[in-house]
This record gives C-alpha cells, structure tokens and sequence, in this order.
C-alpha cells in the first residue's frame, strides 16, 4: 500500500512556523509521516533569545505535532538542551518527533526502509566511525557501513553525491553553482540503489532525471531506478522549493519500463567500481539499539510465536556494523569487502597465551549481509571478500610467527550455511603441538 511522505528542506530554526504549515498540509492529504532534512535548529553559535525559547517550547511539548515526524543531522551542531533530551529519551525529542541520528537505518510501521547520513565528510579522520552522535561530521567508514543496509526506499544525506549531475540535462537556477558532493555519498548511493534520494542546497531547488542502477546476478532483468532531489533551505530568499510531498509503496516491484528521460546512473561512468559492501553499519554488530533497523514511531515489533520469525536481517543481526552505538573499541581493522574484530565473548581469555596477553580469539566478517559467501549476489564482490578474508587471516598467521614462533599455530573455522544470517571465520590460536596432533 503507498504511503503519503512529505519531505522538507533546512528549517534552520524556524520550525514553529513550518510544523505549522506541516500540520495544515497534513489534515488535507493524511500523510503517513514527515522528514525534515539538513538543520532542523538554527547555529547555536548565532541562534537567538527566540531560538532557544522555541527550542524549549518544542522539548517541552508546546508546540504540536500531528504525525510522525524525523529530523536529521545538517551543517551545525545541535543545541545543547536538544542533546540532553536526545540522551535520555531513545531519540524522542517529544511526542511525534524523532532523531535519525548521524547515521542510522530506519525501518518505519509502514515498512518504509530509511537510510540516513547527517553532517559533512571530515577530512582529518582517514579511518574508523565517528564516535561523537551529536556532532556534525561523518567518516567514510560511517558511509561504508550503511552500505550493508543491502536496499533503502529513501535514502537521506546532508550533501550530494559527486558526480551527480553526469549525464543530466537539468540545470540549476542561475548564479546557483553545484554544491560540492561526497564520494562516500556517491558509494553510498550507489550501493543501496534507493527509490529516493534527497538531499540539500541552501539557495536552490534541484530534481535531477530519473536514473537506472545496472542490473545484479539475481534480478538480471530489472534496473532499480533513483530519483534525487535536493530541497533548499525553508528561509531561501528567491522562494525556491523547500517541500516536497510523494507517494511511495515499499512493496512495488521494479518498473519493466524505464520511465521517459531516464539516463544510466551517473555514479557507474565515473570510475571502476571499487566494490560496494553490502555492509551495513546501522545495523548491530555489537548492540542492539540507537537507530539499528527499527520501527518508529513504534517500537520494535515483538513476535509472540518466535519460531515463525523469518531469518534475521540486517537490522537484527550481530555481525552488521551498522548501528551508531557500536562498540568501536572492539574493531580490529575495517577493509574495503571485511573486518577484523575480536570476539565479544572469546573461547581463550588474556591469559590463555601468555606471550600475546590477550585472549586473540579473532573473527574476519564479510561486510555484506549474507549467510554464506556463495550467497553474495555479485560475483566480483564475491571473489573479492573471499581474497581479503584470505590476506586478514594469513596476516593474524604472520602476526602470531612474530610473537611466538612456533610455539603457536592457529585454526579458523567458517560459519555458514544457507538457513544462516552472517557468514564469517573464527580465528583462534592454539598451542602448535595440539595441531600436529591433529
């Protein structure tokens, strides 16, 4: 069944006004639920005596919300009173109001899969997730984790992707030039395939062509199709658009037809694909909430018949990296197609080898979703997880020679079959005389 969705530009603090056209709008077209991008607030190093009493006003439940409504992480940082609420409420803000956070998936009652991406790439982090929630800045490791969301209905960023004008016949408004876009955003893009892609720009209204995504090894037929928006800011002087409202049914399949004027998918012409994990990082490899796939504004739903429960996917799974609470301490090494962690509850402790002090139990996880290897759709993808997994594990083999000698070998083992949820190897040290033993 299709959705209502209407979505709006920064608000940059002027949201009383604007949840108050939402509302007016709402009670005409009974729409399913409302997505503000970019700012929401206004700078809180420029906001005024106004700002902060109608940020209080909305914490405090004063001004109302009729529907479902999310908001994103833009350009500047949330103000404070908004933290502290966001802290101790699971990401309500108030009644009807929720963060998506920095990077997270969202799986809305309607079945409606949102993938979010909030603030500006920080060049000075070269690797690993941003660990700060509430600050806006993201990694390329955070873009490559929502990869292995595997899909998205809707997929929300801050900036464009590069590239994203290739091949388009739409131009922007006059004296507007082309926001600078992200790479990360590009992969991103290109890797979930999403029906949706919106984005922002503070001075212009921009709805590129529709634009085809080449087909995969198990729907060689169909061609998923993205639209990408980007919404100006609600406070653009010349008027430009700052909403936009759509209908959208997740459980469509994809169109036979290509749609009139739509152009292949500028992000395929660019460079050779480097590989696109399927990974996910919204997802939980080693917590189980703050924006993993989840319902909202309901909470998770709970079967009470768990053993007709289909198998987890990504929003349930522990191997899936993609939840913004992750336990980075953890992360050993993140590639381009696995990881390297070290076990959450290892078989040997740290002082099982005393020449490593510490427990060594290692576990190398493909970063796409799948329950076994032969199970990853793309064949290139395939081989290339495979041959990192090889490096990951013959690299620990070196690691142990130059601690130990020969005093250790080691045994992996591969966790996989076809009723599974993640295939990976297990990685444990054992003393070199049990293994000759066989």
């Amino acid at each position: 069944m299709a959705s209502k969705i209407i979505i709006i530009g920064p608000a940059e603090g002027a949201f009383p006004s604007l949840l108050d056209k939402v509302s007016k709008l709402h009670s005409k077209n009974s729409f399913s639920l409302a997505i503000f991008l970019g700012d929401f607030f206004n700078d809180p190093e420029v906001s005024s005596e106004e700002d902060d009493t109608n940020v209080l006003d909305l914490i405090n439940g004063k001004i109302p919300i009729p529907l479902p409504t999310y908001f994103t992480l833009g350009r500047h940082p949330l103000p404070g009173p908004v933290i502290d609420k966001l802290e101790q409420s699971d990401d309500e803000l108030c009644p009807n109001l929720y963060f998506l956070g920095k990077r997270s998936t969202t799986k809305t009652s309607e079945g409606i899969r949102i993938v979010n991406l909030g603030g500006s790439l920080d060049p000075s982090i070269t690797a690993g997730l941003s660990k700060e929630r509430f600050l806006p800045f993201h990694t390329e490791d955070d873009a490559k984790a929502l990869r292995g969301a595997n899909s998205a209905d809707i997929l929300l960023t801050t900036h464009w992707p590069s590239d994203v004008r290739k091949g388009s016949k739409v131009v922007l408004p006059d004296g507007v030039e082309t926001p600078s876009g992200e790479r990360c955003v590009a992969d991103l893009c290109l890797a979930l395939r999403p029906r949706y892609h919106f984005s922002t720009s503070s001075d212009a209204f921009y709805e590129r062509e529709p634009f085809f995504h080449p087909p995969t090894e198990k729907e060689p037929e169909a061609k998923p199709i993205t639209r990408f928006l980007s919404l100006a800011s609600s406070t653009n002087a010349t008027k430009q658009k700052s909403i936009y409202a759509f209908s959208i049914d997740p459980t469509s399949s994809i169109p036979i037809t290509l749609p009139p004027g739509t152009t292949a998918s500028p992000f395929t012409t660019t460079r050779k694909r480097e590989r696109l994990p399927n990974q996910q990082q919204s997802y939980s490899r080693f917590s189980t909430t703050e924006n993993g796939d989840r319902y909202r504004p309901h909470k998770r739903s709970r079967y009470n018949d768990r053993s007709r429960q289909p198998p987890p996917g990504p929003q349930d799974c522990f191997f899936c990296l993609s939840n913004p609470t992750v336990k980075t301490h953890l992360i050993a090494s993140i590639g381009n197609d696995t990881y390297l962690t070290t076990a959450k509850g290892p078989l040997s402790t740290s002082s099982t080898f005393a020449s490593l002090a510490f427990p060594a139990h290692l576990l190398i996880i493909p970063l796409e979703h799948s329950p076994t290897l032969g199970s990853i759709s793309v064949p290139d993808d395939r081989a290339r997880t495979y041959k990192e997994m090889q490096r990951y594990r013959r690299a620990l083999h070196s690691f142990l020679i130059s601690k130990c000698s020969t005093k250790l070998g080691a045994v992996t083992w591969e966790v996989s079959r076809a009723a599974g949820i993640h295939t990976h190897w297990q990685f444990l040290p054992v003393p070199s005389d049990l293994i000759q033993k066989g």
